[in-house]
Order: C-alpha cells, then structure tokens, then sequence
C-alpha cells in the first residue's frame, strides 16, 4: 500500500527533463549571443553610422506607435471586456489578426491599402499625402502588428473590474468618464501597463511588414532590426552587436513587465 506516502508520477520527471531542454534552447542563443561580442565591439558598433540613426528611429517611431495604440485601444478593450454582443466577439477575432498572419503578409496588405494604386491611395493622393516609404508608414506598421498585444492585455484587466463598484460610483454623483477614470483604470492598470510592454517590445522588434511597406532607408526608415539586416549583409560582427543592444532593450522590457505589478501592489500593502 502507498498510503502515507507521497506518490509521484513518472512524467514528472520526463517533465522536468523535456522543460530543462526547452529552456535551454530558448536561453543559449540569448548567452552565445552576450559571451561572442567583445567589449571593443561594442565601442565600435556604438560609433557605426548606422546604429545611433537606428536606435533614435526605433525608439521615436515606437514610442508615437505606442501613444497610438493606448489612445485607440484601450476604449476599444473596455468596450470589448463590458460587452456580451456577437458584435464585439467578432471584433475581437478581428484585432488577432495580425498575430496570426505573418509580418509580411501585413506589409503586402498595407501596401495594398495606402498604397499609389491601393485601395485608400488615390484619395490621400488627392490630398496630396503619400504613406508608404515614409516614417509615417514605420509607424503605421509597428501599430497594426503591436496593438493587438496591447488590447487582448487590456480586456483581460478590464474583465476584472466590478461592475457594482462602478454602479456605486455612479450613484454617488460620477459620470460614466470619471467613474472609469477614478474607478476601472486604477484597479486595471497592471495589466494596462503589461499590456503597453508587450506592444512596446513588438513594435521595436518589428522587422516584416516595416521592410515592406517602409523600405530600408537609414535616417528615414531603418529601424534597428532593419539595420541588423542591413549589418549582416557586410559586417557579422557589427549584427551581433546591434543585436545584442537590442536583446538589452528586450529584458529591459521583460522586467518591466514582470515587476510592474508588483510595485503597483507595494504601495497598498505599505498603507495598510
């Protein structure tokens, strides 16, 4: 008989060797990548011409796309979090498009839309706008490939709020704006800002539908990842360095995430 011991299954272990291996080819890349790059190329990969025009597209064209995706989205999320409709569950499988459709892909369809002879490009013309090939288009293209990271994060801490907390805010006197102001986007905002990183880390590692529908221009339209590209084709040495600035960014960007809520919940517990 087994009673009074602790019995433990034979997968668990299988588990725990598969998960070790998955681990490690998920982190090895990310190790050979920091212990094959000297500190003598880093100094020169910093001084290239290409990587500070680069990194200063990347972070601006990101940051634009990141006030774009939260202005747009977040009212999107909380109507998609508050309603039941067959419209808003449509809607939804509608914004995880371009999650499952691959970047390039995306960048033949902006092109097929804001395009010379797309399908909205005869009447920017008339106004005498021009989309792609531009920074505008940079920025267009990290918003459509990033913000359905933002929205899905935003609807799941959305969902968490309770309406009777919103219904009592009402009835001691606030509007439907102030009581999701004073009341939703405090009890959603870790989620909020999770949501904000991960749309953050998608646009600045966006490589596809940019080369595609903004071209490869440096000063104009060479993001970072568009500049390892670009590196590879003459100096792999120089790559594994702007690729390795922007590994950096990326755990930046991870801890962020991850330590976000946390120091959202110290205050409370400070308090109490």
């Amino acid at each position: 008989m087994m009673l009074g011991r602790t019995y433990r299954s034979p997968m668990v272990g299988l588990g725990v060797l598969f998960g070790v291996t998955l681990v490690g080819l998920l982190v090895l890349p990310f190790v050979a990548l920091a212990v094959s790059t000297p500190v003598a190329d880093l100094r020169a990969g910093a001084e290239h011409p290409l990587f500070a025009p680069a990194l200063w597209l990347s972070l601006r064209t990101t940051l634009m796309s990141l006030s774009i995706t939260v202005v747009l989205g977040t009212p999107l999320a909380w109507w998609l979090a508050s309603s039941r409709s067959r419209t808003a569950r449509v809607t939804e499988v509608l914004v995880d498009l371009p999650i499952v459709i691959p970047p390039a892909v995306v960048g033949v369809a902006l092109l097929e839309t804001f395009g010379r002879r797309g399908l909205a490009g005869p009447l920017l013309e008339s106004f005498g706008v021009s989309v792609p090939f531009t920074g505008g288009a940079v920025v267009l293209a990290q918003v459509v490939v990033s913000s359905p990271f933002f929205v899905q994060a935003a609807a799941n801490a959305f969902r968490k709020v309770e309406p009777d907390m919103l219904i009592v805010a009402r009835t001691l006197g606030a509007s439907p704006v102030v009581a999701f102001v004073r009341v939703a986007l405090p009890i959603a905002r870790p989620g909020l800002l999770v949501g904000a990183s991960l749309a953050w880390a998608r646009a600045l590692g966006e490589f596809g539908a940019t080369l595609l529908f903004a071209g490869n221009m440096p000063g104009r339209t060479q993001t970072m990842p568009l500049a390892i590209f670009s590196a590879l084709e003459s100096d792999v040495r120089l790559a594994v360095v702007f690729s390795l600035v922007l590994a950096a960014v990326g755990v930046v960007l991870l801890v962020a995430i991850r330590f976000a809520p946390m120091l959202r919940r110290s205050p409370a517990r400070g308090a109490s």
